[in-house]
């Protein structure tokens, strides 16, 4: 790409916009589909009777799926085209969202998320990939500010629409409702996107690197799910997935760094601005990610918030997402792109900041200062680092990069909420443990009793404000984590060379 862009076929004006719309509307689908089943999990487990741990598995089945599928975007849009590939997705995600509205087994369920997740994959990055090969060079900040304001959108909406959806209707209808946009996308890419079809070459399928792919992503996913509950690294079942995982990674980066058609790119990191953006984005992303994990539990236990309303406060960060991602996107295209991304992680260190402070008798407003101000942030760091990602690798490489970055800062998502998650409950233990060691409850209790509670009953009151207590200063101890992570990843954006004004930070080749 460079200078002297044609638009494919008539690809420029309305349809140009009507192209763009359709492929972030495509990614708004996908990602929101990560978030929309977690708040009705318990409806899927009533109506199916199993278990809860059970019904964690319709979550996991899609995440395990999406990861697997999302690097191999590469090659596989090298193998069919693009486009092709683009629209075989979407049908296949329609197809077994249909499916898992039908479902009447937990069994039947679980196979057609994993269906959804196979085909939904690589729809993330291919909607990345498209929309910087449709607008000329000095619009590509602005399609990819689009780009990012659904990515960072859908998660925050889906546990909102999910709970509604479940409590209002049935868990059925939050698979149903990606019909007709599903529908509607994959009509409107067939009409629209057919001029800008990547060239087909009959490339082998490097077999070995996409089995040991499937054996170590497995292995690390179903560690981060089962971890917590089983004890993480005392449990032999546990210790034998991270030697898996470990031993599974290595040996695939070894095979596909001499496999002369690898399943994924690897190579890819020879770019230091892609490196080093890639790995900003993942530290980034897994804080913001564990926050977004950690405070609708905390509200929720402590606080006695409903699901609803701890929806309500985890969406108070999308108005900023959405006011500030087009201006930031322009802002992209006329500043230096580091220090927009170092602004916006810096911001996103103090947010957290503010929340290590945080008490068991704080207000809505309280609470949701910091989230409106996170929603600001993000923008500042997601679409620079994007742009700079991408922007520095060649044309030809721009899929693989794509569904590199975006299985990166998923993968990182993942693992940051399940540290995040552990670290909050061991903390909680040893605040508690340290409190109970001070605390003299035989006074506070004959206070109660004297004010005509029950023995058992006052010391139940005094054991429940000691959990709400240990449980809050233990949040405040993960959020303080959080917020250095912030900082180190604005940090270390400067090792990347000086981008270009405007985007690469090499020149287009």
């Amino acid at each position: 790409m460079n200078n002297n862009y044609v638009p494919f076929g008539d690809l420029k004006g309305g349809r140009l916009i009507l192209a763009a719309f359709v492929l972030a509307l495509a990614n708004f689908m996908v990602v929101l589909d990560m978030t929309i089943a977690n708040v009705s999990v318990p409806h899927i487990t009533g109506s199916l009777a199993v278990s809860s741990s059970q019904g964690t598995w319709v979550i996991t089945s899609y995440a395990v799926a999406e990861a697997i599928c999302v690097p191999l975007t590469g090659w596989l849009a090298g193998r069919f085209g693009a486009v092709r590939l683009f629209i075989i997705s979407l049908i296949g995600f329609t197809v077994f969202s249909v499916l898992c509205g039908l479902s009447t087994s937990l069994e039947m369920l679980v196979m057609c998320r994993i269906g959804q997740g196979l085909f939904g994959g690589p729809i993330m990055p291919l909607s990345q990939t498209l929309l910087m090969r449709i607008f000329p060079p000095e619009k590509q900040s602005q399609a990819m500010g689009m780009w990012a304001m659904t990515t960072v959108v859908g998660p925050i909406l889906g546990p909102i629409l999910g709970g509604s959806i479940s409590d209002n209707l049935s868990w059925h209808w939050i698979f149903f409702i990606n019909i007709p946009v599903g529908i509607f996308c994959a009509v409107a890419a067939l009409r629209l996107l057919k001029p800008a079809e990547t060239a087909i070459s009959k490339i082998r399928i490097d077999s070995i690197g996409l089995f040991l792919l499937i054996i170590w992503i497995g292995a690390l996913q179903l560690m981060l799910d089962l971890g917590h509950e089983n004890d993480w690294f005392n449990s032999t079942f546990i210790c034998a997935l991270a030697v898996i995982t470990v031993v599974g990674l290595i040996v695939f980066i070894i095979w596909e760094l001499t496999e002369r058609h690898p399943v994924v790119n690897i190579q890819i990191f020879r770019y230091r601005s892609f490196t080093i953006s890639v790995l900003s984005l993942a530290f980034a992303f897994g804080a913001f990610f564990a926050s977004i994990v950690l405070i609708p539990q905390w509200v929720q236990i402590n606080l006695g918030y409903t699901a609803t309303w701890a929806g309500y406060l985890t969406a108070t960060m999308g108005f900023g997402s959405l006011m500030m991602s087009p201006i930031v996107a322009k802002m992209s295209t006329k500043y230096d792109q580091r220090a927009l991304a170092c602004f916006g992680l810096m911001l996103l260190g103090i947010v957290t900041l503010m929340r290590s402070f945080w008490t068991t008798d704080a207000d809505f407003m309280t609470l949701a200062l910091p989230q409106i101000l996170q929603g600001f942030a993000v923008p500042f760091f997601f679409i620079p680092l994007s742009n700079m990602a991408l922007a520095s690798v060649k044309p030809h490489e721009m899929a693989s990069a794509a569904g590199l970055m975006n299985f990166l800062r998923t993968m990182a998502g993942a693992i940051g909420a399940s540290i995040a998650v552990t670290m909050w409950d061991d903390q909680a233990k040893v605040a508690r443990s340290e409190m109970v060691s001070n605390l003299h409850p035989e006074s506070t209790q004959s206070t109660l009793i004297q004010s005509g509670m029950s023995p058992d009953g006052a010391l139940g009151y005094i054991s429940s404000l000691v959990d709400k207590e240990a449980l809050t200063l233990s949040a405040n101890h993960v959020f303080l984590i959080l917020s250095m992570v912030f900082v180190f990843a604005g940090l270390i954006i400067w090792l990347c060379p000086k981008p270009k004004v405007g985007g690469a930070s090499q020149p287009m080749h």
